[in-house]
C-alpha cells in the first residue's frame, strides 16, 4: 500500500444502471399463472403493444410487468380469444396510467382470486 495516495483508487462514482435514456419494458409471466406457452406469448405481445402505445407518457426508466395471478380458463377458453386480449389490455392500460401518474401500483395478492393480471 502506498502512503502518498498517488496510486490509490479513484473515489467511487455513481453511474446509471442503463446508459440509454429511454423507456425499457420487461415482462415476467410464470408458468404457474399461465400454463400454456401460447397464452404467455399472447399476453407478452399485449404488454409490449400497450407499452409502445403509452411510451410517451411513461417515465424514462426500466419497467417490469409481472403476472401475479391466473386468468380463469373457464372464462378465457382460447389463449388468443378476443375476451382475453381485451381483459389484458384494459388491465395494462389501468396499471400503466397509474404508474405514469406516480400512483403506487399494487394488485390484489390473494392466490385464490382469478381473472386479474
Amino acid at each position: 500500500m502506498v502512503q502518498d495516495g498517488s496510486s490509490a483508487p479513484a473515489p467511487w462514482k455513481a453511474a446509471a444502471l442503463f446508459g440509454v435514456d429511454d423507456v425499457w419494458i420487461g415482462a415476467m409471466l410464470p408458468k404457474r399463472w399461465a400454463k400454456r406457452a401460447v397464452t404467455r406469448n399472447a399476453i407478452k405481445r399485449q404488454i409490449y403493444n400497450v407499452c409502445d402505445d403509452l411510451a410517451s407518457s411513461m417515465p424514462r426508466a426500466a419497467h417490469v410487468v409481472r403476472l401475479r395471478s391466473a386468468f380463469d380458463r373457464a372464462t378465457f377458453i382460447s389463449a388468443t380469444s378476443v375476451e382475453l386480449k381485451r381483459a389484458v389490455r384494459a388491465e395494462l392500460e389501468r396499471l400503466l396510467q397509474q404508474a405514469a401518474a406516480g400512483i403506487p401500483v399494487s394488485a390484489p395478492r390473494s392466490r385464490g382470486a382469478q381473472g386479474s393480471a
